[in-house]
């Protein structure tokens, strides 16, 4: 039996007498409630942690979980989303539900086919005026498999306080150069940024960086820069690691995801500043893993609105991926800051940037990984 004609049913036993088209509407409602928490969910949403994943929280996760009855689960592994994708499939249990993973990776991931193709005129919402969602996100940042929601940035950043204030750090060149500015270096442990870094550093142009790092001739170029400071090198895995080196003043300097930096320098009131210099700028998004679209699709629509990536914005220095959300952009939810100078794409910030080619490390990463794990044990 139906779940209105139960109810019809039984509500006609205790309400007699009720005119027909009462009776069905309620029992109508009855059965929309009765569905939607049937359908309500728990996503299994993979990210990075920290200020970036309290941003998801408060732009994408709790509104959808208001708005739906799901329930999100963060899990704090897209450091390792591919191998870990990869494992999964392997074992034939896929747990993750949703993931966020850098695009490299997912150009991988989805010629290995551990993530689903996806339309971005069928997925993901319009703009206000109507501009379909493939005309909206920044130009190239879609691709078969990816959707963006945020450009970040991978900068250096140092603590003030372990310099003099006559002779603050502003280029990458500085955090080559141990004897003019001593002290530890953080660095992540893999060759992607720093061995963009180690050939500005060298003497190469920013936009000659990929040209050069093609060759033979310029690897090796990057590793010998590399080596002038690998002895005063401390390598992290883990995007909570750099400003807390910093904070603890175990290093002077850090690499580091410019949002992590700006929520240590925002909320905390830590002495850090950013050397915009050369930085890195890339996109981060989403993908499904096989077998899963129908469970994150509603979701994924919500989470990629012009609305949603414009708020996330409030909460973290990330540039919203789409193009209806940048008006949007104000200040900070809690400080009341405006959020633009803090922005990678702002316009002082991003005069040397380095766009990631993520072509480039999509075939080369695994090379180019174990010479530098092999540099490293040198």
């Amino acid at each position: 039996m139906s779940v209105i004609n139960q109810f019809t049913a039984s509500f006609t036993t205790s309400r007699p007498g009720m005119p027909l088209r009462s009776l069905l509407a309620v029992a109508v409602a009855a059965a929309g409630m009765s569905a939607g928490a049937s359908q309500a969910e728990t996503l299994n949403i993979v990210s990075w942690g920290g200020a970036y994943t309290d941003s998801q929280n408060k732009a994408y996760h709790q509104p959808w979980e208001e708005k739906s009855g799901d329930t999100v689960v963060n899990i704090d592994k897209s450091s390792n989303a591919l191998s870990g994708l990869r494992a999964q499939v392997q074992a034939g249990n896929v747990t993750w539900d949703l993931v966020d993973m850098l695009p490299s990776d997912a150009l991988i991931a989805c010629s290995e086919g551990l993530i689903e193709p996806l339309d971005p005129d069928t997925l993901f919402a319009a703009a206000p005026d109507g501009t379909p969602a493939s005309e909206d996100f920044i130009e190239n940042s879609l691709s078969e498999c990816f959707v963006p929601q945020i450009v970040y940035s991978n900068i250096v950043a140092f603590n003030t306080e372990m310099f003099p204030e006559d002779n603050q750090p502003d280029s990458i060149d500085d955090v080559f150069n141990l004897e003019e500015f001593p002290g530890k270096r953080a660095l992540q442990k893999k060759p992607i940024n720093n061995m963009e870094w180690a050939l500005v550093a060298d003497g190469v142009a920013p936009e000659d960086v990929y040209e050069v790092l093609d060759s033979e001739e310029g690897i090796e170029r990057a590793f010998a820069k590399l080596d002038t400071i690998k002895d005063s090198v401390i390598w992290w895995e883990e995007g909570a690691q750099p400003p807390q080196l910093l904070a603890d003043k175990e290093v002077a300097f850090a690499s580091a995801y410019n949002g992590r930096i700006f929520d240590a320098e925002v909320n905390e009131k830590q002495p850090f500043s950013i050397v915009w210099d050369a930085q890195v700028f890339e996109l981060d998004g989403w993908v499904v893993p096989t077998g899963k679209l129908d469970k994150v699709k509603d979701y994924l629509m919500f989470a990629t609105d012009t609305q949603r990536l414009a708020d996330q914005a409030k909460y973290i220095s990330y540039g919203p991926a789409r193009t209806s959300s940048a008006a949007l952009v104000s200040t900070h939810a809690d400080t009341g800051i405006d959020m633009k100078p803090h922005m990678p794409t702002y316009g002082p910030n991003f005069e040397t940037a380095i766009p990631k080619d993520d072509e480039f490390w999509a075939d080369n990463l695994d090379e180019l990984s174990q010479r530098f794990n092999a540099w490293l044990a040198r």
